[in-house]
């Protein structure tokens, strides 16, 4: 049988690329000060696309599953993401999340008993070491509620993402992130009221920020993400998920005209040999040849 696995990692990585722009697309084209009514209104749109092309609610546990799930890898994470995006250059919070496939094989073996293998926790060090050569050293304006935002971010994300991947197993792909997506946007709803007051007005170019965020980096990543989760080990996806900071870097770099050195190319190459060693082995078929009868 063909090994899919590539096909499914490069589904995958339509994600963590998607997000790694979306860093940029929120620290340049998205009001300040309002990171509860950005997760609302990133969350709630591109959950109620999903559920009208899904056209199922959630039944028994599924209620209060969606709910966790969509507190952890939506309503939470959207507004810390927001945060960091906001206080911290885009390189800096990009590369933060560099940290999820440790974090992922982690909760894993926690929460599923898989244990990561030896190849893919180098990988993960390798892609590590790779995004911070690709930071190079960082740049300045780096503030302590940015970096705390972005690691509560990552572990909350790494648990959500894990317990989807156990929860979700048979499940409808679309209803399941419709309804965490969903979740996430209304639980977020009160507090965005309490905090925030009224919601922020939007210009032409926030709009425009928006439906990229809420079609691509929201609707279509998660599908794409949560598939990879369907097919992949959780550390694997992990690993694949370094493409964030990468997309993140690079687009922090080349927008803002710098150009790569030779040390943030090499961590470049780094990190995509990170991704390559966390592809699942192919396994070798247990069948066994006919015997010839003579």
């Amino acid at each position: 049988m063909e090994d899919t696995s590539w096909r499914w990692l490069l589904v995958t990585a339509i994600a963590p690329i998607a997000w790694g722009a979306n860093y940029f697309v929120t620290h340049e084209f998205l009001p300040v000060g309002y990171p509860l009514y950005g997760g609302v209104i990133r969350a709630l749109p591109a959950g109620l696309l999903l559920l009208a092309l899904a056209r199922t609610l959630p039944r028994g546990d599924w209620w209060w599953k969606s709910l966790v799930l969509g507190v952890c890898n939506v309503g939470a994470f959207f507004a810390l993401i927001y945060v960091a995006s906001q206080l911290l250059p885009v390189s800096v919070a990009s590369t933060i999340m560099s940290a999820t496939p440790l974090t992922m094989g982690m909760f894993a073996w926690l929460l599923l008993g898989t244990r990561p293998s030896g190849r893919v926790l180098i990988g993960a060090v390798a892609g590590i070491a790779g995004v911070c050569l690709m930071l190079g050293g960082g740049t300045g304006g780096i503030r302590v509620a940015g970096v705390l935002a972005s690691v509560a971010a990552l572990t909350l994300s790494s648990c959500g993402f894990v317990l989807a991947k156990k929860w979700g197993r048979g499940g409808d792909l679309l209803a399941t992130t419709a309804w965490q997506l969903v979740a996430g946007g209304l639980v977020l709803v009160p507090f965005a009221v309490v905090v925030e007051g009224a919601p922020p007005s939007l210009d032409l170019r926030a709009m425009g920020g928006f439906a990229y965020v809420v079609l691509v980096a929201t609707a279509g990543a998660y599908v794409a993400w949560f598939s990879g989760l369907r097919h992949l080990d959780a550390a694997a996806v992990g690993l694949v998920g370094l493409l964030n900071p990468v997309t993140g870097v690079l687009l922090g770099t080349t927008l803002a005209g710098d150009r790569l050195t030779l040390g943030q190319l090499a961590g470049l190459a780094l990190v995509l040999t990170g991704v390559a060693l966390g592809r699942p082995a192919r396994r070798r078929s247990t069948r066994k040849e006919p015997v010839a009868v003579s």
